[in-house]
């Protein structure tokens, strides 16, 4: 069990859905919170029901000098977060190309815009540990993802990346690849979604592997292992059975 008392966490994507659940469990386990998202009313909103003491800190992750401001208002973490992302059900046939960047920019390029700010003083420190937040839908190519499965496949290659590189340094990366959760994202979708979870009893699996040491979380487990699975299947029958 990781020691949460005494410890500051920076969570970005915090206002809503999965975010706001996972603050919760941070805050009751005793981490004192930094919360950012768009929107200051909806953090503030979180905040206020929060039992730790935590801090409301607004953010743009798309806007670099706005990135830049926050993370030198929020100064020295122990910890990041990373869950911001936006997302639009989108099939290569009816192509938007502004949303489909947006997704890009949100979710992957937004990432490294606030991990280039805080992984470097971690580095020099000795000693930090960063969460990201990937989807069973980064394993392999599916339809009607366009932009949101290569902007997670993005995310989840860069976990690895600073698993390796990190490695020995003290600064701890983990990776949380979730399925379907209940959100104001996915209500945009109007197709099923088996093993759907509600957003708090994802938040408890998502702060269970922040408690180990493993590297990545794959959740529902039995839908993870799907996915995984489907990395190992031939291009020929894998696209036979999802198109």
């Amino acid at each position: 069990m990781r020691e949460w008392k005494g410890k500051r966490y920076w969570l970005v994507g915090a206002s809503e859905g999965l975010g706001r659940a996972l603050a919760h469990e941070m805050s009751a386990a005793g981490a004192t919170m930094v919360l950012s998202a768009r929107t200051r009313e909806r953090l503030e909103a979180v905040s206020g029901t929060l039992p730790c003491p935590s801090e409301v800190l607004p953010m743009d992750v798309t806007d670099a000098d706005s990135v830049r401001a926050a993370a030198e208002e929020a100064g020295e973490v122990d910890g990041l977060v990373w869950l911001a992302g936006v997302y639009w059900p989108m099939a290569a046939q009816q192509w938007d190309a502004e949303k489909a960047a947006l997704m890009c920019d949100v979710n992957l390029t937004g990432a490294a815009r606030v991990l280039g700010e805080v992984v470097p003083g971690m580095v020099r420190r000795g000693r930090g540990h960063v969460v990201l937040t990937g989807s069973l839908s980064g394993f392999r190519g599916l339809p009607g993802a366009i932009g949101y499965g290569a902007s997670k496949a993005g995310v989840m290659s860069l976990a690895e990346t600073m698993r390796a590189d990190l490695k020995g340094s003290g600064v701890e990366v983990q990776l949380v690849n979730p399925g379907f959760i209940r959100t104001r994202l996915t209500e945009k979708n109007d197709f099923p979604m088996p093993f759907i979870l509600e957003p708090d009893a994802a938040a408890k699996r998502y702060f269970a592997h922040m408690n180990t040491r493993r590297f990545a979380a794959n959740f529902p487990r039995a839908f993870g292992a799907m996915f995984r699975l489907s990395q190992f299947l031939p291009d020929w029958l894998y696209y036979r059975i999802v198109a």
